[in-house]
C-alpha cells in the first residue's frame, strides 16, 4: 500500500473515524470560508447591494459545485470499495474515468452558464440594486468552474483512498490566499463583488494546482498526462449509477433553495435577500459537522463493505451519527440564544438586514435537530452505493415538502420570512422518517458496486 493510501477496514473504528473526519471537517470549514470571506469583506467595505450580489451569484456557483460534489461522491465510493477489495486496476480506471468526466463537464457547464447567466438572474427576481454586482460575480466564478471541479474531484479520490489530511492542507493555503486577495481587491482597490470573485477563483486554482503537484511527486496512480484521460465503459456505468443520483439530488436541493431566494426577493427585497444569504452561510457552518461525518461514514463504510467487514460498517455509522447529533444540537442552542450577535458579524451597520435575519433564523435553525440523523443515514447508504434512494428522498423532501411549506407558511399564512424559514425543518423531519424506514428495511445492505464487480 502506498503512502497515498490508508486502510480503513482495520484498527479501532472510533479512533479511525475521528482522525479521518476531523481533517475533513476542518477542510469543509475552510472551504466554506471562501464565500463567507467574500461576504464579510464585501459587506463591511462595499455595502448591502454588493453583499446581495455576492449572495445571489455565490448561491448559483454553490449549486454547480454541489452537483459536481455529488458526482465526485460516486468516485469516492468506487475508489474506496475497489481499494477495500484490493482491485488496484479498477481503482486506477475509476480515477481516470472520474477526472475525464469532470473535465468534459467543466467545459460544457462553463459555456452553458456564460450563455444563461443573465436569464437565470432575471428568473431569480434579482433586485435591481444588486443586479450588476450579481452579474459580475457570477461571470468570474463561472470562468473558474474548472478549478472548482478539479479540486473537488481530487479531494474525493483521496478520501476514497483513506486520505483526508492532504486536502485540508491545500484548502488551508488557498483560503488564506483568498482572504488576503479579498482585502486587496475589495478593501484596497474597491472592486466590490468583482474583486471578491477574482480572489475566489485565483485561490481555488491554487488549491487544485498544489493538489496535482503533490500527487505527481508521490507517484499517484494517475499521472495527469493527456493520454491518460480516458473513459472506461464499465467504470463509467458504475460512476453514473452511484454518482449521478447524488449529483441530481444536490442539484434539486440547490434549485429548491434558489426558488426560496426568488420567493424572499419578492417578499422582502434587498435587505431580506442579503439576510437570507447571510443565514445561508451561517447554516453552511452549522451543518458542516454533519456533512463531514456523513462523508467520513461513507468513505469508511465503502472500504469496509469492499473488505466484507459488515460489523465495522454498522459501528462506523452508529458512532459517527451520535457524534454529529451531539455537535449539531449544541450549535442549534447557540444559534437560538445568540442570533443577532452572529448576524452582526456580517454587517453590523444595517439593522434592517439584521432584523430580517433574526426572524428567518429563529425558525430555520430547527433544521439542525434533524439534519445529523439524515446525514448519518445517507452516509451509510451512499457508502453502500445506494444513492438512488437518497435522490428519491431528496426530491420528496425538497420539492414535495420544503417548497410547499415555504409557500403555505410564508405567503398563504402571511408569516413572511419566519414562514419561509419553517420550510427547512418541516422538510427535514419528513426526510428523516423516510431514511429511518429504509435503514430498518435492510435494503441498503446489498452493495451496488462490489456485488456487480463479483459478477464480472
Amino acid at each position: 500500500m502506498s503512502n497515498l493510501e490508508n486502510n480503513l477496514s482495520e484498527g479501532n473504528v472510533v479512533k479511525q473515524l475521528f482522525w479521518f473526519s476531523f481533517p475533513f471537517l476542518i477542510s469543509n470549514l475552510i472551504q466554506s470560508l471562501y464565500n463567507v470571506a467574500d461576504m464579510l469583506i464585501v459587506g463591511n467595505f462595499s455595502g448591502t447591494n454588493s453583499l446581495s450580489g455576492v449572495t445571489i451569484g455565490g448561491q448559483i456557483t454553490f449549486i454547480l459545485t454541489n452537483i459536481i460534489a455529488g458526482l465526485c461522491t460516486g468516485g469516492t465510493v468506487l475508489v474506496a470499495q475497489y481499494l477495500g477489495a484490493k482491485d488496484r486496476e479498477a481503482v486506477k480506471e475509476s480515477i481516470a474515468t472520474l477526472l475525464t468526466t469532470l473535465l468534459l463537464a467543466a467545459v460544457g457547464i462553463t459555456i452553458i452558464m456564460l450563455l444563461l447567466k443573465e436569464p437565470i438572474l432575471n428568473l431569480l427576481q434579482t433586485p435591481s440594486e444588486s443586479y450588476q454586482e450579481s452579474n459580475r460575480y457570477l461571470l468570474v466564478t463561472v470562468i473558474g468552474i474548472v478549478f472548482i471541479f478539479g479540486y473537488n474531484a481530487l479531494s474525493a479520490i483521496m478520501r476514497g483512498m483513506g486520505d483526508s489530511k492532504r486536502p485540508f492542507y491545500f484548502v488551508l493555503i488557498a483560503c488564506i490566499t483568498n482572504i488576503i486577495l479579498d482585502i486587496v481587491f475589495v478593501a484596497v482597490f474597491h472592486m466590490a463583488a468583482l474583486g471578491a470573485a477574482i480572489a475566489t477563483v485565483i485561490s481555488q486554482a491554487l488549491s487544485m494546482i498544489l493538489c496535482i503537484i503533490y500527487l505527481i511527486k508521490n507517484k499517484f496512480l494517475f499521472d495527469f498526462k493527456i493520454k491518460s484521460f480516458r473513459l472506461y465503459k464499465d467504470r463509467m456505468i458504475k460512476l453514473i449509477k452511484v454518482g449521478l443520483p447524488n449529483a441530481i439530488q444536490n442539484g434539486i436541493v440547490g434549485v429548491s433553495f434558489l426558488f426560496l431566494t426568488a420567493l424572499v426577493n419578492i417578499i422582502g427585497g434587498v435587505n431580506a435577500s442579503a439576510a437570507v444569504g447571510v443565514v445561508a452561510k451561517i447554516n453552511g457552518f452549522a451543518i458542516l459537522p454533519a456533512i463531514a461525518m456523513s462523508s467520513s461514514i461513507s468513505a469508511m463504510c465503502a472500504q469496509n463493505i469492499g473488505a466484507n467487514r459488515w460489523d465495522r460498517v454498522e459501528k462506523t455509522f452508529k458512532v459517527g451519527t451520535l457524534i454529529a447529533i451531539g455537535i449539531s444540537w449544541v450549535i442549534f442552542a447557540v444559534v437560538m440564544i445568540f442570533p443577532e450577535p452572529i448576524l452582526k458579524i456580517f454587517d453590523r451597520d444595517n439593522q434592517a438586514m439584521i432584523d430580517c435575519g433574526v426572524t428567518y433564523i429563529r425558525t430555520y435553525s430547527f433544521d439542525y435537530i434533524f439534519v445529523p440523523i439524515i446525514f448519518g443515514l445517507n452516509g451509510l447508504f451512499i457508502g453502500a452505493g445506494h444513492t438512488t434512494f437518497s435522490l428519491i428522498n431528496s426530491i420528496l423532501s425538497s420539492v414535495g415538502l420544503r417548497i410547499p411549506a415555504c409557500i403555505i407558511f410564508g405567503l398563504l399564512f402571511q408569516m413572511g420570512l419566519s414562514g419561509v424559514g419553517l420550510g427547512a425543518p418541516v422538510a427535514s423531519f419528513g426526510a428523516m422518517l423516510l431514511t429511518l424506514w429504509y435503514y430498518f428495511s435492510n435494503k441498503w445492505r446489498k452493495s451496488t458496486v462490489i456485488d456487480s464487480l463479483n459478477e464480472e
